[in-house]
């Protein structure tokens, strides 16, 4: 699931499950608030979910897996 998105896709998702909204992800990245409505749609399609926070749920199961071990970044 994780290896299907984009480099920038994973840093809008990470920053999106952090609770960051459109606004302030756009200016931390440098681009607007539309290329992260962009984003945002591909990974919700790519992650087969509905909203922001089934994504931020996926998010975060990625990032700790059933073991409990965090993956490095």
């Amino acid at each position: 699931m994780n290896s299907e998105l984009s480099p920038r896709e994973r840093e809008v998702l990470e920053r999106a499950a952090f609770g960051r909204s459109n606004g302030q992800i756009a200016a931390e990245l440098g681009v607007t608030v539309n290329t992260v409505k962009f984003h945002l749609a591909s990974i919700f399609r790519k992650l087969g979910v509905a909203n922001r926070t089934a994504a931020a749920t996926a998010y975060m199961r990625m990032a700790v897996p059933d073991d409990g071990e965090q993956l490095s970044p």
